[in-house]
């Protein structure tokens, strides 16, 4: 008589539920930054608009860092469509404040996410969520910072052009300790 293992089926939690929305969120943001690269791009404005398109990879990455987790704890995952994007700006500034906005909103996302691992007694959830809550702190200090910077220049753009190919703003998602995404990350 053979023995097969039995498939453990999670239980569907808040957890599971919030991450599935996490990815949309993470999607939405990926090209947020993207309209917010071009714009820089369009204006001849070439590491503020590498910047943003790097961010817009990282955030991609982080969406696919949550669909493999979800696979790998055999939930359910559906690849969902995006919220609408902002285009239009006026000024540099509107730009840096609504990335620091959107990464504050997403530390706020990622907060929910670890308390609701925790309220689900989801040790593996929470464990995976602190690489992302270390991640926002970054995040948000490297907008916070570059909105300094944008305001100090006073409208000399080149100041911050500057600024970006001499300093070393993030990570660029180089770092060794984030989940693996699904596909692998780019």
């Amino acid at each position: 008589m053979a023995i097969t293992a039995k498939k453990i089926q999670p239980k569907t939690s808040t957890f599971h539920e919030l991450l599935q929305n996490q990815v949309r969120n993470e999607f939405t943001a990926s090209q947020q930054y993207i309209a917010v690269a071009v714009w820089f791009d369009s204006r001849d404005l070439p590491q503020l608009a590498g910047h943003f398109y790097r961010q817009a990879l990282e955030e991609r990455n982080h969406a696919m860092m949550i669909v493999r987790y979800l696979m790998d704890n055999d939930v359910e995952v559906t690849i969902p469509g995006i919220e609408p994007v902002r285009n239009e700006f006026g000024e540099v500034t509107e730009l840096i404040a609504l990335a620091l906005a959107q990464e504050k909103e997403v530390t706020e996302e990622i907060v929910a996410l670890a308390k609701a691992a925790r309220a689900d007694d989801d040790y593996l959830g929470e464990q995976f969520m602190q690489w992302f809550l270390k991640e926002q702190v970054e995040e948000v200090s490297q907008m916070s910072t570059l909105l300094n910077v944008v305001e100090r220049s006073n409208g000399n753009l080149f100041d911050v052009e500057n600024f970006l190919a001499r300093e070393v703003v993030g990570d660029a998602g180089a770092d060794a300790t984030a989940p693996p995404a699904a596909g692998g990350a780019v």
